[in-house]
């Protein structure tokens, strides 16, 4: 009879089982799945069904699909075209200028100054509990000096992105960055005579690869769904162009939701696999570590040799 199977051991395993359980029980956890998986497939099964739907004369059609994909959205639905267009060009400067300001500002509060990390923390919030009509009327002013220095081009359109995009972006960084010991990282780097920048891009930057996917992927979802900043600011990104063709055809404009949904979709499944890395797939399928050997006063413990983590993290 193995450990395992002692009288005591079979105790303790009722005793397990019939206790306090660790979390929901499977049924309970298919229900909430279920559940939030209806909130957010009856509403897209309805807006499939309403772009299939044959018109006055009734049943089903894929011609609107065959239309978009054959070259279709030309003329009229030309706007698709230039509000996309912009879109993708806005989420790619607003992602530079986000990663670009508030990276080294989180690195620099955390190492430097950490008194001020409830400041920065309250700054990066502020913009999720202010109204964007609100940010528009603030924003305006700014934005007659910003037309004057740089001109009226969309892509300006990015530093107001930069701001409500701030909230979701630091989330995902600070969460990843208390999981790193950024501190003992950068004293350790500096006494071997690494700088600041090197500091960043080649210890900070790689041990907070996932928070920055994450980041990344948030502001491209937010600013390929904004509107009301776009709108008031007289600027043309997707939703407008969405809005504008969808008076005069809006089977296109439910459509084109749709695919850009399913963009949407398809980065944040991205963010799991290229966030993950190699390094996690390799933990995932490696084998159960076997137990540390004893050891004595006399010999070295066996892990002594191995790197530690903060050593691994600098090579």
């Amino acid at each position: 009879m193995s450990a395992r199977d002692t009288p005591g051991t079979r105790a303790v395993s009722r005793r397990d089982v019939s206790g306090v359980h660790p979390g929901p029980s499977t049924a309970t956890r298919w229900i909430i799945v279920t559940a939030i998986g209806l909130i957010f497939l009856v509403p897209i099964a309805s807006m499939i069904e309403f772009t299939l739907r044959g018109g006055l004369g009734g049943g089903y059609t894929l011609d609107r699909w065959a239309a978009v994909f054959g070259g279709g959205l030309t003329g009229e639905y030309k706007p698709i075209v230039t509000g996309l267009t912009n879109s993708l060009l806005l989420a790619v400067v607003t992602v530079a200028v986000m990663l670009v300001l508030l990276v080294p500002t989180m690195v620099l509060v955390r190492i430097r100054f950490p008194k001020l990390q409830r400041v920065l923390e309250f700054v990066c919030l502020l913009p999720i509990t202010i109204p964007a009509i609100v940010l528009v009327v603030g924003l305006a002013p700014v934005y007659s000096v910003v037309a004057r220095m740089f001109g009226s081009s969309v892509w300006t359109l990015a530093f107001a992105y930069g701001v409500i995009v701030l909230p979701y972006a630091y989330r995902s960084i600070q969460a990843n960055l208390q999981a790193v010991d950024v501190v003992t990282l950068g004293e350790a780097a500096r006494s071997l005579g690494a700088g600041w920048p090197t500091i960043l891009f080649r210890i900070v930057v790689p041990n907070i690869r996932r928070g920055l996917l994450a980041a990344a992927f948030i502001a491209v979802a937010v600013v390929l769904g904004e509107y009301t900043i776009a709108a008031l600011l007289n600027r043309v990104n997707l939703q407008t162009a969405l809005v504008v063709v969808s008076k005069a055809d809006p089977y296109i404009a439910v459509i084109i939701a749709l695919l850009a949904l399913l963009f949407a979709f398809v980065l944040l499944v991205a963010i799991g696999r290229i966030g993950g890395g190699p390094g996690s797939r390799r933990r995932r399928t490696a084998p159960p570590a076997a137990p540390a050997a004893p050891t004595t006063p006399l010999a070295p413990a066996t892990g002594a040799a191995e790197p530690s983590t903060q050593e691994a993290a600098l090579r």
